[in-house]
């Protein structure tokens, strides 16, 4: 991250005191900091989406129809360990940059880049021309779209 809001915790570091102290690495010498791809244990990623004006319902309504089902698989075959969705509860509340937002708990980074079986697709949507047709349509209705894995920084 750059720019005015940056510091140097976001790469591991302990912040500078007001005296000027100067920054450490967490962790020794010996023992290089592993970097988030290499975690073995749980990861979760943000899934933001910005819907078009007048969109909302039909996009949560198609959401729930091709892209749950999926998801519920993932949660069944341990391929995700949780899964959730959340809305602002109230119209405005702070940045109004997205509108839904889902959480997904995978096993690991392997998991992460981990596809389905293959016959998943045709298994849960036997009518693959509806399906993709509606996928399409669910991403045409986003004014945005963005993922943010997070890496979890105990405190201290």
């Amino acid at each position: 991250m750059t720019g005015p809001r940056s510091s140097s915790t976001s790469r591991g570091r302990k912040p500078t005191g007001a005296r000027g102290s100067v920054s450490q690495p967490s962790g020794s010498a010996s023992q290089p900091r592993r970097r988030a791809t290499d975690k073995e244990g749980p990861v979760t990623v943000l899934y933001f989406y910005k819907t078009r004006w007048g969109h909302h319902d039909e996009f949560v309504e198609l959401f729930e129809r091709n892209h749950w089902p999926l998801l519920r698989e993932g949660l069944a075959t341990g391929h995700f360990l949780d899964v959730k969705r959340y809305v602002p509860q109230f119209h405005g509340d702070g940045r109004a940059d997205w509108d839904v937002l889902v959480s997904i708990t995978y096993r690991n980074w392997a998991a992460l880049a981990e596809r389905g079986p293959g016959d998943l697709m045709e298994r849960l949507f036997p009518d693959q021309k509806r399906y993709k047709e509606e996928e399409r349509h669910r991403f045409a209705i986003l004014e945005a779209h963005w993922d943010v894995p997070l890496e979890e920084r105990p405190l201290e």
